[in-house]
């Protein structure tokens, strides 16, 4: 029950997140918040595999579901939101021409591949258990593939950050920089659940770290994207009708009328 609540919990904040990213979306129309709500939905996906699978049990099409989405899209639409940030919209474009068809060989991958084991209703399996080479390596290499573009861009935003000086450009690349750190710390902390290790002992140990990590992405997608304060702007009282305006050179006495 408790890894059946933890999976539940985990499934309602990334779809809360994902929602709220999306109609950032809508309004403003910038593609790595896009990228972003794609990404999100995929680990909702993920965990609500996990919640069907703590909740009723493993089954092929549960596993291969969430393999799918838990192992394989998430990251790399989770980096495309980070190239799309840092090098802009003809880059982001082309990237995101790679991982659309990246997703789609994935998941015709997945819908067809032979299970080389049997499932455990009552366990996580792991994928060297069920699956043969190719899912295995499609997993391996687009977790580590995305996970590089995303602490590469933490680096790179550092980098930058460091370079400015004072002012307000200064400042938003400070912001940006602290953003793809925090981008960075969440993937960090998703990759640490041991998705493809996992086993049913550990599975409220992969609800808990997904929370977080989709906590940590969200909140640094919110930094990301907020604009920073305005600064403060001197502001002139209008003087009334009639009235004298202030002398530089302070307050002037009132003068009786001869």
């Amino acid at each position: 029950m408790t890894t059946t609540a933890l999976a539940a919990a985990a499934t309602l904040l990334a779809g809360a997140f994902a929602a709220a990213t999306f109609e950032r979306w809508l309004d403003r129309r910038r593609r790595h918040e896009l990228a972003w709500s794609v990404a999100l939905a995929f680990f909702t996906a993920g965990a609500l595999s996990l919640w069907a699978g703590a909740a009723l049990g493993w089954d092929a099409p549960t596993f291969r579901l969430f393999y799918l989405f838990g192992a394989i899209v998430n990251v790399p639409a989770l980096a495309l939101g980070t190239v799309y940030l840092l090098a802009g919209r003809r880059a982001g474009d082309v990237a995101a021409a790679g991982v659309a068809l990246l997703s789609a060989f994935a998941a015709g991958v997945l819908a067809v591949a032979p299970l080389t084991g049997p499932i455990d209703p009552d366990h996580l399996p792991q994928g060297s258990d069920v699956f043969g080479p190719l899912p295995r390596v499609l997993a391996a290499v687009c977790s580590s593939v995305g996970a590089l573009v995303v602490f590469g861009g933490a680096v790179w935003s550092a980098y930058r950050a460091l370079r400015g000086r004072s002012g307000l450009r200064a400042a938003a690349a400070r912001r940006l920089a602290l953003a793809n750190v925090v981008i960075a710390a969440g993937a960090a902390t998703l990759s640490a659940s041991g998705l493809l290790n996992s086993v049913a002992d550990e599975m409220a140990a992969f609800a808990i770290t997904l929370t977080a990590g989709v906590a940590l992405l969200f909140a640094g997608f919110l930094l990301a994207t907020s604009p920073p304060p305005a600064p403060a702007a001197v502001v002139s009282l209008p003087t009334a009708a009639g009235a004298a305006a202030p002398s530089p050179r302070g307050p002037v006495a009132a003068r009786p009328r001869t």
